[in-house]
C-alpha cells in the first residue's frame, strides 16, 4: 500500500474550516426569540472532524488548509493538545461560524456563515506548498466546501495534480465543490443521497436508484463510492460488489461530524488493510457513535467493538439486478 513500509500517516486539508456552534431545541419558531440549549462551539470543519476520529483510532495525522488570522487560536490550541500536526496556511479575515441546532426530533438546521475571501495569491501559494507537503502520506482526504475567491476549475487542477503526487485521495464534498472534484477521478467518495441526487440530476427512491447512480460515479474512474444515508446508514459500492451496512439504534444527540466519523473509520480499515466488509461495519459503528455525543472523536474502544457486533451488514451483489446500459 505505501512506499516506506508501516508508518501509516494521512493528511485532512479542510479549504473551508468553521468554529461549530451546537445546540439543542425545541422546535425552531422562525420570527421569534429561540432559547437554545449550548452543547458546544468546537473547532470543525469536515477534514479536522475526521482527524480527530483517526488520532483517536492510533493514526498519525496531519492537517492543513486554510484559517482566518482573525480567530486562529483555538484550532492551534485543538490541534496542539490533540497531538495533531499543524500545516494550515494564515489568511487574512475570520474562519466562519456555523450554527447548528439540533431538534427534539433530531432534525438538524445548519446556519452556515460566510468566513475569509481566498486571494488568487493565497490559493496559488497553498497549491504550491501543499502539493510540495502532501508528497509524504498514503492518504490524502480533501473535504467540505470552497472558500470565497477558490474557482471550481482551480480545485480541479490541484486536485489532480494532488491525484498524482498521492495514488489514494479519499474525497468528501457537496455541490459545486463536489462536481470539480469528481473530475479528478478520486480514489474514494462519500456523497450523502441528497448530494448524489444532485450529482446524478434525478430522485434516488430506491436501493436500485443509489447503486445504479454509485455505479456511474465508478464509472468516471472513482474505485469506492459510499452513499451515506443518515440512519439506514451507507452503501459501499467497489469492484468487489455491493454492501449496506445498517447501524444499530442509537440516541441520537447530534448527527453533526456524522458523516466525517463514517469518512475516519473508512480510512482507516482501508489503511490497515481490512476486507470491505470489516471496514464498513467499522465506519458504520463509529458513525452511530458519533451521533450519540455532541463533539466529535470521543471513541471508545470496547463500547465501538460492542457496536460493531450489531452494525446489520447485506451484501448487495446478489440483489441488485445490473441496470447498467
Amino acid at each position: 500500500m505505501n512506499k516506506h513500509g508501516m508508518n501509516k500517516r494521512v493528511a485532512t486539508i479542510t479549504l473551508n474550516p468553521a468554529y461549530d456552534l451546537v445546540g439543542l431545541t425545541g422546535d425552531i419558531k422562525t420570527g421569534q426569540v429561540n432559547r437554545i440549549q449550548t452543547a458546544g462551539l468546537y473547532p470543525a470543519g469536515k477534514g479536522i472532524n475526521v482527524a480527530k476520529i483517526l488520532k483517536t483510532l492510533g493514526i498519525d495525522v496531519t492537517v492543513g488548509g486554510f484559517l482566518g488570522k482573525e480567530n486562529q487560536s483555538s484550532f492551534q490550541k485543538t490541534f496542539a493538545e490533540l497531538g495533531i500536526t499543524d500545516r494550515f496556511q494564515i489568511v487574512e479575515g475570520r474562519t466562519r461560524i456555523n450554527v447548528k441546532l439540533t431538534e427534539q426530533n433530531g432534525l438538524v438546521t445548519d446556519f452556515n456563515f460566510s468566513g475569509f475571501n481566498i486571494s488568487k495569491e493565497d490559493w496559488q501559494s497553498f497549491a504550491k506548498n501543499s502539493l510540495t507537503w502532501l508528497r509524504e502520506f498514503n492518504m490524502v482526504c480533501v473535504s467540505g466546501s470552497l472558500p470565497a475567491g477558490v474557482e471550481p476549475d482551480d480545485f480541479t487542477d490541484w486536485m489532480q495534480q494532488l491525484r498524482d503526487a498521492c495514488m489514494c485521495v479519499v474525497f468528501d464534498s457537496s455541490r459545486e465543490a463536489f462536481t470539480a472534484g469528481i473530475k479528478a477521478q478520486p480514489w474514494m467518495v462519500k456523497p450523502n443521497r441528497h448530494e448524489l441526487e444532485i450529482w446524478a440530476g434525478r430522485p434516488l427512491l430506491t436501493q436500485e436508484d443509489i447503486i445504479s447512480a454509485a455505479q456511474q460515479l465508478r464509472a468516471e474512474g472513482i474505485s469506492h463510492v459510499i452513499v451515506s444515508l443518515g440512519e439506514e446508514g451507507a452503501i459501499l459500492v467497489n469492484s468487489a460488489g455491493a454492501w449496506h451496512a445498517r447501524p444499530p439504534h442509537c440516541e441520537i444527540v447530534s448527527t453533526v461530524g456524522a458523516g466525517d466519523a463514517m469518512v475516519g473509520g473508512l480510512i482507516y480499515g482501508l489503511m490497515m488493510g481490512q476486507p470491505c466488509e470489516h471496514t464498513l461495519r467499522l465506519a458504520t459503528a463509529i458513525s452511530a457513535m458519533t451521533v450519540s455525543q455532541s463533539n466529535v472523536g470521543n471513541i471508545d474502544r470496547q463500547q465501538l467493538a460492542c457496536l460493531m457486533t450489531k452494525v446489520e451488514l447485506i451484501s448487495l451483489k446478489k440483489q441488485s439486478k445490473s441496470k447498467q446500459q
